[in-house]
């Protein structure tokens, strides 16, 4: 099985939708400019800040450890899937 190769305490970006209402993730980014990691549900929000919150990476692979597949995901690009079982597309974020 793959393996991030940030460390478990890693911080990573999410939303209350996932962590608190335990939505799908289904888009993942892995920045190019700092390495951050993000990891979304669908829903749609106006302001990130309203609905952002910061955790570990080991917290986002307990609640969905089906993100391990896509834990090689190169800096700069974006995963993504419909549901929660479907496969990840794989594409550059700058062609989103």
């Amino acid at each position: 099985m793959k393996h991030f190769n940030d460390s478990l305490n890693t911080a990573v970006f999410t939303t209350k939708f996932v962590i608190k209402e335990k939505k799908p993730i289904t888009y993942v980014s892995h920045d190019d400019e700092d390495g951050a990691w993000q990891f979304f549900s669908d829903d749609d929000f106006e302001q990130y800040e309203d609905v952002a919150m910061l955790v570990s990476l080991e917290e986002i692979i307990t609640i969905d450890n089906t993100v391990l597949q896509i834990a090689d995901l190169p800096f700069g690009y974006i995963a993504t899937r419909r549901l929660l079982n479907d496969n990840w597309t794989l594409k550059l974020k700058e062609d989103e």
